[in-house]
């Protein structure tokens, strides 16, 4: 099950306002709120997809607010909840803003522009980054198919896909790594 939940909708919702505008650690604690009853009773392992098209302005304390306390509680050492987040929708203009919350937190999203373009951004690595986009263009891959590709040791690669799964920017199935899912 990937829940489509409309960002702009969660505002609304959270405001009760017609804002379009995510501007304040406020409003991003109210639009949380709302994303967190949303996806509180998804089963372990659906990815949440978090669709910005409806939103003009994010400014970093309301990307903060939002970003990282939702991704946090998943990517700790022993997560409360097995879950994924995809952020779509995501304008040029807000990926400054993102990035630099998800680096100051170490953090990493799989986000996905309007043009249907899938990045990852946030704080990974050179390495991390080009075994990301090896599987992202295979579909599902192995470790060692991963490693001959882009030149790694085997061993090393397969401890970066793992690492890349544990933060929730990889699925583990098996002994394959895939894709956030048909979205991405």
């Amino acid at each position: 099950m990937t829940p489509n939940i409309d960002v702009r909708s969660a505002l609304q919702e959270g405001s009760q306002q017609p804002y379009s505008d995510l501007v304040t650690r406020r409003t991003g604690q109210l639009v949380r709120t709302v994303i967190e009853h949303r996806i509180a009773d998804l089963a372990d392992g659906s990815v949440a997809v978090l669709d910005f098209s409806h939103i003009g302005l994010l400014d970093r304390s309301c990307a903060d607010e939002i970003l990282s306390k939702l991704m946090l509680p998943l990517t700790a050492d022993h997560p409360s909840k097995d879950g994924y987040l995809l952020l779509r929708g995501i304008a040029e203009h807000h990926l400054e803003i993102i990035e630099a919350v998800l680096e100051v937190h170490e953090l990493a999203l799989v986000v996905q522009l309007p043009n249907a373009e899938v990045r990852l951004v946030g704080a990974v690595t050179e390495k991390e980054r080009h075994c990301w986009e090896t599987v992202m263009r295979h579909g599902a891959a192995l470790a060692d198919a991963v490693a001959e590709e882009v030149g790694l040791a085997c061993e090393t690669c397969q401890e970066m896909l793992e690492r890349l799964a544990r933060r929730r920017l990889l699925r583990r199935e098996a002994d394959r790594f895939v894709p956030l899912g048909a979205v991405a």
